[in-house]
């Protein structure tokens, strides 16, 4: 088999949060056909013992334990030098030493990045056929975070805005084939960066659907009595910690005043201190990291995404769908899912659409006909195989000559400076 280098910025297994979910299909993928040499760092502990079972996936797998805290406080510097301060986070010396002595004793020609960050070890490399999957345009999920917070985090979020956007596009200038989740995603990049239109494709995310399946159910973990709505995902990331804290505030107050037996369970890993707050509520329950989250999607009467910050795909939606329970998301999620709204989810857009549109979701038999259609919709569009079909083909198309853009090229983004456009 030919071989491969795989590089991303995360450990990608076990695929149990949304970028994970990504990087462990497409390994997964592509290890079906190459010899893989893949390159990641590990930034939970929790992961450690999860190495030795990706490790069997590669021909070679090179990890480096990475401390969020540490890191974070490092890579101010890059405050100094005017650079992003994510791709000096993800900088390694020894990930380099170890990149380039990959490249050469291996005769790497081939190249696939997940993350934007990690690309900054092929500027060494131009020789190389490479796929950079940036997933979602990580720049704007810093300029809604500017929106959303006040000085000095707001002017940090609009700087890391504008220093990440310039190096996204340097990296799609250099890169055979970049990828983003949805069209929508690829619309919004090429609006900032109009010289680089059509250099961008969408490859949708997709959910196993026989794990995720709704025979896969499990032993209730919900008390008898009582109508469990439940949240999923990683609950130290900022957008989850807001969605979970708007809906038990601002929305289960109107639900229950309506069904008082309702309950909020917010399940997911490492829940920050805001969240586990939330539980002095009365009508909150924090569950932190479970073992499996299947049973408590499928148990549930509907399960809900309220976030008001979000990019591309959410997992947590297509894992609710797959097993054919109702959801309810917000009008930030709706616009990246190709399914029919009210059909086969629900959408709403404020605290009082939101909490009629759970309620109508406790007759069983509403929610029934969404949960099948909702199935039917991710069995025809969302399976892994056919979604990551395209990156075969570029792949396979003729290793092409060095000369290539350097990621210290400038490229002209529309993007005034420390302002990018907010999105709607």
């Amino acid at each position: 088999m030919e071989a491969l280098l795989f590089l991303a910025h995360r450990l990608p297994f076990p695929p149990n949060k949304g970028d994970k979910i990504r990087s462990y299909h497409l390994l997964k993928h592509l290890a079906r056909r190459y010899e893989i040499h893949a390159g990641t760092f590990v930034d939970d502990e929790a992961d450690l013992p999860h190495v030795t079972t990706l490790a069997t996936t590669c021909a070679q797998l090179h990890t480096e334990r990475i401390h969020p805290r540490t890191r974070k406080f490092a890579s101010l510097h890059a405050l100094t030098t005017g650079e992003s301060l994510s791709v000096a986070y993800y900088r390694s010396a020894a990930m380099q030493r170890w990149v380039d002595d990959t490249i050469a004793r291996h005769d790497i020609r081939k190249v696939v990045v997940f993350c934007s960050t990690m690309a900054q070890y092929l500027d060494r490399h131009p020789q190389l056929r490479r796929i950079v999957d940036l997933v979602d345009v990580d720049s704007e999920k810093w300029s809604e975070y500017a929106a959303r917070h006040r000085w000095p985090m707001s002017w940090l979020y609009r700087r890391e805005a504008r220093t990440l956007l310039q190096y996204e596009t340097r990296v799609v200038d250099a890169s055979d084939m970049s990828l983003l989740v949805t069209p929508a995603e690829v619309a919004l990049f090429e609006s900032l960066a109009p010289a680089l239109r059509g250099r961008v494709t969408a490859v949708p995310n997709g959910v196993d659907v026989d794990f995720f399946h709704p025979s896969q159910v499990g032993a209730n973990p919900y008390p008898a009595s009582g109508r469990a709505i439940v949240f999923t995902g990683a609950m130290d990331y900022w957008p989850n910690i807001d969605a979970a804290s708007w809906f038990a505030t601002d929305v289960m107050p109107l639900i229950l005043a309506v069904q008082p037996s309702a309950r909020f369970y917010i399940v997911g890993m490492n829940p920050a201190a805001e969240v586990r707050d939330l539980e002095r509520l009365g009508h909150v329950t924090v569950t932190g990291r479970v073992d499996d989250v299947r049973p408590w999607v499928a148990h549930a009467a509907c399960a809900v995404a309220p976030l008001r910050v979000a990019r591309g795909i959410q997992n947590k939606v297509l894992e609710a769908m797959a097993m054919a329970r109702p959801v309810v998301v917000s009008t930030t999620c709706a616009g990246s899912l190709d399914a029919e709204a009210e059909r086969d989810f629900a959408v709403a857009s404020d605290a009082r659409s939101f909490a009629d549109a759970v309620l109508s979701l406790f007759d069983p038999v509403h929610a029934a006909a969404i949960g099948a259609h909702a199935r039917a919709r991710i069995e025809q569009v969302y399976r892994w195989d056919s979604a990551l079909a395209a990156l075969d083909a570029c792949l396979a198309a003729p290793a092409r000559d060095a000369g290539l853009p350097s990621l210290n090229k400038e490229i002209h983004v529309n993007a005034e400076p420390g302002i990018l456009h907010p999105r709607g």
